[in-house]
């Protein structure tokens, strides 16, 4: 990578300390709470400029329909920051949902979680012969939580199609026993979160010796 570039909050030159609403000095960004109201009650904002949460144009899109049908359509429902899939267009494609690891850990403690991972070999990389154990596949679980998928994670082709289709899933409340009932399609890349048996906790080798 030789230059990554983000987002600017250009919103210190529209008035905003004019009517009071706060933002970061440091970035611009807004500061709101889980309606995407700011400090001041009747400003509300969405999108790239929210403090702390995605950059990313779906967001974005959600949460002003949403916002628009709390304010005038009588609705409750808020945006689900958390549970957003995303991908990393690289040339070996990342995709995820939920919860990364770490943010897991901090707000479930490592004790209440279990988290299954394995590392596989797609059937396309047969011919050229690639690497066995280049891409991964992760879920982290809440344990005191019917292990419910809090977290999903795969590193492999097409890994945006792959999210995508596990979102809606997570979104229902999936689990790690309903992920082990449903029939994967042989032989595809996502068929790998169908058949995870071991855990990081367990410490047991996860390298592929085959498709």
């Amino acid at each position: 990578v030789l230059i990554a570039v983000g987002r600017d909050a250009c919103t210190r030159n529209i008035g905003l300390e004019t009517i009071g609403v706060k933002i970061n000095e440091k970035n611009g960004k807004v500061p709101v709470n889980d309606e995407e109201q700011t400090n001041v009650p009747y400003v509300y904002a969405i999108g790239d400029i929210l403090e702390g949460k995605l950059e990313l144009t779906p967001v974005a899109i959600q949460a002003g329909k949403l916002l628009a049908q709390r304010l005038y359509g009588g609705s409750s429902k808020k945006c689900d920051y958390i549970n957003v899939p995303t991908t990393v267009f690289t040339p070996l494609e990342y995709g995820c949902c939920g919860l990364a690891e770490e943010r897991a850990i901090e707000e479930y403690g490592k004790q209440n979680l279990e988290i299954y991972h394995t590392l596989f070999w797609p059937l396309e990389w047969t011919i050229p012969g690639r690497d066995n154990n280049t891409c991964y596949a992760k879920i982290i679980c809440n344990k005191q939580d019917n292990n419910r998928v809090i977290g999903f994670h795969v590193l492999g082709p097409n890994a945006g199609e792959v999210t995508q289709g596990f979102a809606a899933a997570i979104k229902c409340g999936l689990t790690k026993e309903l992920l082990d009932e449903t029939i994967g399609i042989h032989p595809t890349c996502a068929e790998v979160f169908t058949t995870m048996d071991i855990t990081k906790s367990s410490g047991q080798d996860i390298t592929q010796r085959g498709c």
